[in-house]
């Protein structure tokens, strides 16, 4: 299993502007303090999107398949798993979200839509996304930070 980890991150105040927030994720800014598990069927695919989240969280796992997915969870204490359900299914992530109820599972497809975003949701995803919208993931593992720090 491919570990990609950085210092721990500046946590964000929470008195930035949308537009400012969006600004700071582009421009590489410390965020939350996540652990992230990556899992998507392309390993550049992987490797690029486990760059770039590693620029804002920290720290950034990446599964090589469902299996080591499921190990990586536990042992990493993940809030977030990304993962591609191109090659996996919806069965999945409702197996994933019974058996790890507080992590929050943001899925991938090359060409989600929101038939499939409605059916991700239903099935425990917390948020869905087109695998290639770095920025879309980077600020949908945001609102779970924030709402799992309000929470807590």
């Amino acid at each position: 299993m491919s570990v990609v980890s950085v210092t721990p991150p500046v946590r964000w105040d929470g008195s930035c502007s949308p537009l400012h927030r969006v600004q700071r994720l582009i421009s590489g800014d410390r965020m939350q303090a996540l652990t992230i598990i990556v899992f998507q069927s392309d390993p550049r695919l992987s490797q690029a999107l486990a760059a770039t989240l590693s620029h804002h969280y920290h720290s950034v796992h990446v599964a090589n398949s469902l299996d080591e997915l499921w190990i990586a969870i536990p042992r990493y204490r993940a809030d977030v798993a990304i993962l591609d359900i191109e090659n996996s299914c919806l069965g999945e992530v409702a197996k994933l979200h019974r058996q790890f109820p507080t992590v929050s599972i943001l899925c991938t497809h090359r060409v989600a839509d929101e038939e499939m975003w409605a059916a991700a949701l239903n099935a425990g995803a917390s948020d869905m996304c087109p695998a290639f919208d770095t920025e879309g993931i980077v600020m949908s593992a945001e609102r779970y930070a924030t709402l799992s720090h309000a929470t807590a």
